[in-house]
């Protein structure tokens, strides 16, 4: 599987090869197929699971748009984490706990990030859910790929 995914996504390389180095490349692919599952689910969640209504947790009432945030994270952090160790950053000489773990902190820093974001568009601002969401995301992947390859899953 890891393999035919590694092909596949290697076969347009040819487009972004004079500008862009492969393992760029296959973070941002990866990065990509997982920030268009993110925002599909946030909106699903959201919009027909949530109902746009709150989420009283009867310790706590969560507003539906961070919620959302809080059922999808986990879903895309652990195929993020997959995609990332056996695709984009396969020469990492950690071992996998490790990587895990430190994948883990670098997520809920992307996290809080995103929450805060959230926050402050949607409850201040009044910005509309899902396209908040997706400036979130383009803070946080900004982050969490500096520190995914220089923390995550360093080379050597």
């Amino acid at each position: 599987m890891k393999n035919l995914l590694i092909k596949l996504i290697d076969s347009f390389y040819f487009l972004f090869k004079s500008f862009l180095p492969l393992k760029t490349y296959r973070y941002a692919v990866c990065g990509g197929g997982n920030l268009v599952l993110d925002t599909v689910l946030y909106f699903v969640f959201y919009n027909f699971i949530f109902l746009k209504h709150n989420v009283d947790l009867r310790f706590v009432v969560l507003s539906p748009h961070i919620a959302s945030l809080f059922v999808v994270f986990p879903i895309t952090f652990v195929i993020g984490f997959l995609l990332n160790k056996y695709i984009t950053f396969q020469d990492s000489i950690l071992p996998g706990r490790v990587q895990l773990f430190r994948y883990f902190v670098v997520g809920l820093g992307a996290i809080i990030i995103s929450y805060f974001t959230l926050k402050i568009l949607v409850d201040h601002f009044h910005f509309y859910p899902t396209p908040s969401r997706f400036i979130a995301i383009l803070l946080s992947v900004t982050y969490s790929y500096i520190l995914q390859s220089k923390f995550s899953f360093k080379v050597a």
